[in-house]
């Protein structure tokens, strides 16, 4: 379940609550209503182990321009709270490949095309996450082998993602 634009996807306030680490492993959501402090299940005293540690949003290259705003919204509220709590917020662009023609045919050409830079300068404009927090990736769909351009740039967004996360826990 991801964030959508009507009463189907998790609410954004659930978000919020596993953020804060108030979700327990395993909880199940709920798309009519968010989970509260007057549920069995709400962990009232999170330690730092059930906080997150770093903020992951996944979005395709290809459909930035045309996300709705509701979802962008949603996006910014869950962003926000988690600036507020100091947790470190990454975002993976994916489908460069179906975003830049000169990508498609070398991956390689990944951060010298100016489609893609465009793109994630519209991320971040549109989401207030900086440039360098925002990593482009090709999906593995078609390829039924592995390919190491593709793996270092998974492996690369993946790494600094750690690297964040261990920096945020270091801090508290």
């Amino acid at each position: 379940m991801g964030l959508e634009e009507d009463l189907r996807g998790v609410q954004t306030d659930d978000i919020i609550s596993i953020l804060e680490g108030h979700v327990p492993e395993g909880y199940t959501f709920n798309p009519m209503g968010a989970l509260t402090n007057e549920h069995m299940e709400y962990n009232s005293a999170p330690s730092l182990d059930d906080k997150i540690h770093c903020l992951v949003s996944v979005l395709p290259g290809d459909v930035i321009s045309i996300m709705s705003q509701a979802i962008l919204e949603k996006m910014k509220k869950v962003r926000l709270k988690a600036r507020d709590l100091g947790i470190p917020q990454v975002i993976i662009m994916t489908k460069v490949d179906s975003t830049c023609e000169l990508v498609s045919k070398d991956l390689k050409m990944i951060y010298k095309s100016r489609k893609i830079k465009e793109k994630m300068q519209e991320c971040s404009n549109l989401l207030g996450v900086p440039m360098n927090c925002i990593f482009p990736v090709k999906n593995y769909c078609e390829e039924i082998t592995t390919n190491t351009n593709m793996d270092i740039l998974i492996l690369t967004a993946m790494n600094n993602i750690v690297n964040f996360a261990n920096d945020f826990v270091e801090r508290q």
